[in-house]
């Protein structure tokens, strides 16, 4: 599967665009790559429904915000186990950004006739309203990506009357108002000239038909409330709010039309022992000071069970072990972090009177009398940070 193009690169726009040169950007490219300019053209076809993808995502300023922050995998990525990008089919397209061509996107070139549901011409396609759902995750889960299972309550299409609310097809009747098309037309003359504007039909909210007789189980709907399992994917390494997205998981749309998607809101549980920062772990080690003075092996927590490290002779209070590649994988694939481990030597707050005649002759020796190395920058640079 190849990668997706950023989104930016597939409508030619530079990151800090305005939301009216993305729109126009886009408007460029859908009538470049419009089925009816290119009939028959696959490739085409991609790029259109690419562009429309990509601009879904940056004029939406929440989208845009996640994209520009993790990438495809913060806008649902489908390379990431389980979850999508938006998907699109054609009638997604022309359902969703007609406004974009001022009020029929076919207005250019036609009703796209034949082509991937467009012969709906002027109908709305209904769409199920999105279920969003908040998922905990531990450090291990967050490290390696996880598989959940959840149980839903949601719209489902009512196995009665197959979703189409009517008890029988001969209930279902072309509205009169609009003639099946979904749409009424007003003729006005102005200063102008002659004008002539669409809106949703009002009889039939733009459906294009009338129900006679409702389905008894759904009340013409087409829609009843059941529990349903769920099994997706989380891609390694994402945080705190990220929210992904799963395609059509979520509600079904009345008497047929797109199902709304499934957003999976991610919770980090807080690790006992270990703080995240980014992609890396941050783990603070108290150490005494006869093993600071004279070295020691220490066992640390990381998220796939305990390590054991080198603590060497002579090391400083504040001390930071890097531990290449044991921190958490980045989200869209730029490798993995590191485990920090700060070192803090433990002063005891109690000692009996020989520890403590132990300590009035070592105090007197030149080897405990602080003398740090005016040429150790980084010894500077982490007392700054302590005071900072």
């Amino acid at each position: 599967m190849m990668a997706k193009r950023d989104y930016y690169e597939v409508l030619g726009v530079a990151k800090n665009a305005s939301a009216e040169e993305i729109k126009k950007a886009y408007r460029k490219m859908a009538l470049k790559y419009h089925p009816d300019k290119n009939p028959g053209d696959k490739e085409a076809e991609e790029k259109f429904k690419e562009a429309a993808e990509a601009y879904d995502i940056l004029s939406n300023s929440d989208k845009k915000s996640k994209y520009d922050q993790f990438g495809h995998a913060g806008v649902g990525n489908s390379a990431a186990g389980g979850f999508s990008g938006q998907g699109f089919s054609m009638e997604d397209i022309f359902s969703q950004f007609g406004d974009i061509f001022g009020g029929h996107f076919g207005g250019a070139f036609g009703n796209f006739g034949g082509f991937g549901g467009s012969s709906r011409g002027g109908r709305r396609v209904n769409r199920g309203s999105d279920i969003r759902i908040r998922v905990k995750l531990d450090l291990r889960e967050i490290a390696h990506g996880t598989e959940k299972k959840v149980k839903i309550s949601k719209q489902v299409m009512c196995p009665e009357c197959n979703g189409k609310g009517a008890r029988s097809e001969g209930d279902i009747r072309t509205c009169d108002t609009c003639r099946g098309t979904g749409q009424v037309s007003r003729v006005t003359q102005t200063i102008l000239g002659t004008m002539q504007t669409s809106s949703v039909c009002p009889s039939c909210s733009g459906e294009g038909k009338r129900i006679t007789k409702p389905c008894s189980r759904c009340g013409g709907d087409g829609l009843i409330k059941e529990t349903e399992e769920i099994t997706f994917t989380i891609p390694a390494g994402v945080g705190q709010g990220m929210q992904l997205t799963v395609q059509g998981k979520g509600n079904a749309a009345k008497r047929g039309g797109i199902n709304g998607d499934l957003l999976v809101v991610i919770e980090e549980e807080e690790h006992k022992e270990l703080q995240r920062d980014g992609n890396d772990l941050i783990y603070s080690l108290f150490i005494s000071v006869p093993d600071a003075i004279l070295g020691a092996d220490a066992e640390i927590p990381s998220v796939d069970g305990k390590l054991r490290i080198k603590i060497e002779p002579g090391t400083q209070s504040g001390k930071i072990l890097r531990l290449r590649s044991k921190g958490l994988p980045d989200v869209n694939g730029y490798g993995t972090g590191d485990l920090l481990v700060y070192i803090q030597i433990w002063t005891p707050g109690k000692i009996d009177r020989q520890e403590k005649e132990l300590l009035e002759r070592l105090r007197q020796s030149e080897n405990f009398k602080p003398n740090p190395d005016k040429n150790d920058r980084n010894f500077f640079d982490r007392m700054k940070k302590m005071f900072s």
